[in-house]
């Protein structure tokens, strides 16, 4: 089953909560910590600080020190892809072992496998999915896709 780990998951809630914070009310834009993220959704501070700290690493986030310290986005909301942040906090994306292996030797079935094409074509079309899709995007509330506009874009559905 394709699936975010609990790391994804937590990550975009609070890329889309400092995000709303950041652009929401020009006049109340501030500075978001951690553990107010934590209280909101109901996430372990720890967990989520681990998460922030990989996103700010990867220069998705900006982390202010101090007393009033927190999280900032490093550029605009729209600027940052959902590809992008699954990437920091997961490493590459891929649905199977395969879709990554420079290593030819690591797959026993590989000269016999009949499903590693179709596999990498379904893997292609997450990606550009993923990666057309921003924060800002999970901003506004409604669908931003459906399964119809997914199969209709990839000639799937007639």
């Amino acid at each position: 089953m394709l699936k975010l780990s609990k790391k994804a998951d937590y990550g975009l809630m609070a890329l889309q909560y400092i995000a709303s914070v950041q652009y929401g009310d020009v006049a109340r834009a501030r500075i978001v910590n951690t553990k107010e993220i934590a209280e909101e959704y109901h996430i372990p501070v720890e967990l989520l600080a681990k998460v922030l700290q990989t996103l700010a690493k990867h220069g998705i986030v900006e982390s202010q020190n101090g007393p009033k310290g927190g999280y900032l986005l490093a550029r605009r909301a729209g600027s940052i892809t959902i590809a992008q942040v699954l990437e920091a906090i997961e490493g590459p994306l891929g649905i199977t072992d395969c879709y990554h292996d420079k290593d030819t030797s690591s797959c026993s079935q590989r000269e016999h496998c009949n499903i590693r094409t179709p596999l990498l074509k379904v893997q292609s079309s997450i990606y550009q999915l993923l990666n057309s899709m921003t924060v800002e995007d999970m901003m506004g509330g409604t669908p931003l896709i459906t399964v119809q506009s997914i199969t209709t874009a990839e000639g799937v559905a007639r």
